[in-house]
């Protein structure tokens, strides 16, 4: 056998994928498996979008290359959503680079950035592709606590003077995955001061900005002025708008970043078909009215599992934005772990442990609202059977 490389050594498969080796296990032996653990929308788009990804689909001269960041009109959509959406001006050209989805963008800011021993600031709990990234390009995770009693936000003081003289990279997602909390402008006003005092690259991902429920708009990082100095802001059309098999995502902000970042880009993919990237514009150029629908059909859904949970004994807040719900563990349970084998072997019901984002989610359990309502109410009527 061929040795694999020694960063191969670092990479461990992704926490979702031993998941679903059980659960497809379960099935087999005919046990009915209530999923809720990925966060993959189970809603389809809107019909506008649909029918414009069809339409050029059936064009025969769209087949094609679609260029390494795609059409300018492609680009221009993700910045005229940023002006109508949270008020931001910024250059298609120079200040926004259309990704394959998110993830890859999180991976190769990594490898575009961090030299062996160089530090990135890891929220924890936390989406795991932060940690793999680093520690793939041979960087350092240091993990920032998000605790209840902090609102889930970092206590940016406590970080070591000489873990910030060796830090790049700074990661932050709000509204959050996996606990759903929310940031105030305040909070993100002092972490853009706080990067340029360090000279730090803040990284701000934020897929969840249109799942906020009960009148709540989450914000940007780049509405704060003098942002686009030391930040760069990710955005993804798989949560907030169903197209996450189209795998469409966005970084904007910071031209130093996006130039470097994309130059590393160009030599790894062909860019997006040309029908994913008029579905893309027809979605973020178009009516936005069904959002408000879709995010009911969520609310009604967060509103089962909140009251589920508690019936099982679970401490749980009721989340303000994402597609998830963040619960402490029942106390007979000594450790998430325990309670989502429970569930799954004993209920069908398949949920993700808290530790499967961090040391810092023990006691906790993450719970997707992407699978169908009936479903859910199913799972509920089964956790407090």
């Amino acid at each position: 056998m061929i040795a694999p490389s020694q960063r191969m050594s670092v990479v461990k498969p992704y926490v979702f994928a031993k998941m679903n080796k059980r659960k497809d296990e379960l099935k087999a032996a005919g046990m009915d498996i209530i999923a809720l653990d990925m966060g993959s929308p189970d809603l389809p788009p809107s019909k506008e979008i649909v029918d414009t990804l069809v339409a050029s689909a059936h064009n025969p001269n769209k087949h094609g290359y679609g260029g390494f960041t795609g059409t300018a009109t492609y680009r221009k959509s993700f910045t005229q959503y940023y002006a109508r959406r949270f008020g931001v001006e910024l250059d298609p050209e120079k200040e926004s680079l259309p990704l394959l989805g998110s993830k890859e963008g999180i991976y190769h800011t990594a490898t575009a950035y961090l030299n062996p021993g160089d530090i990135a600031l890891i929220p924890d709990p936390g989406y795991p592709t932060y940690t793999a990234g680093t520690e793939i390009a041979g960087g350092v995770p240091y993990f920032m606590p998000l605790l209840k009693e902090n609102g889930w936000l970092p206590d940016l003081g406590a970080i070591p003077a000489d873990v910030l003289a060796k830090t790049k990279l700074m990661w932050l997602n709000y509204p959050n995955n996996p606990t759903a909390g929310i940031a105030p402008l305040s909070f993100f006003e002092k972490t853009v001061d706080f990067c340029k005092q360090h000279n730090i690259l803040l990284c701000h991902d934020n897929p969840y900005c249109e799942n906020g429920y009960d009148g709540y708009v989450a914000p940007s990082v780049l509405q704060i002025p003098g942002a686009k100095d030391i930040a760069i802001e990710f955005f993804s059309l798989s949560k907030s708008h169903n197209m996450a098999g189209m795998r469409v995502g966005v970084i904007l902000g910071n031209p130093d970043a996006i130039r470097l970042i994309g130059m590393l880009k160009s030599n790894v993919d062909s860019g997006p078909y040309i029908g994913i990237q008029d579905a893309t514009i027809s979605a973020l150029t178009g009516d936005q009215e069904w959002l408000y629908e879709r995010q009911e059909t969520y609310k009604a859904r967060r509103d089962l599992v909140v009251a589920g949970l508690r019936a099982a004994g679970c401490e749980v807040e009721t989340p303000r934005a994402t597609i998830y719900v963040w619960a402490k563990i029942p106390a007979a349970f000594a450790t998430a772990a325990a309670w989502a084998e429970f569930l799954l072997e004993k209920k069908g019901i398949s949920l993700t442990p808290g530790t499967a984002f961090g040391a810092h989610g023990e006691g906790y359990v993450r719970i997707s609202l992407g699978t169908a309502t009936k479903r859910i109410k199913e799972a509920m009527d089964r956790i407090t059977a």
